[in-house]
């Protein structure tokens, strides 16, 4: 879909610092990207109640190889 619309050339430019590709259309897609996987993300408050941790489960010791 093309379209036109006038952009932050501050906030563009910085944003090239952060972003992959070389063009505004590439960092506007790339932005665009994010936006939807940030919203299509589960809120982990949404899984309270839903996931059973196994008696002894000890974190630190997972990071550690203990397990």
């Amino acid at each position: 879909m093309r379209t036109n619309v006038v952009l932050d050339e501050k906030l563009v430019q910085e944003a090239f610092k952060y972003a992959k590709g070389k063009t505004k259309r590439d960092l506007v897609h790339q932005a665009l990207q994010e936006f939807v996987e940030h919203h299509r993300r589960r809120d982990v408050r949404e899984l309270r109640g839903t996931v059973k941790i196994r008696q002894g489960y000890d974190h630190k010791k997972l990071r550690a190889g203990q397990l």
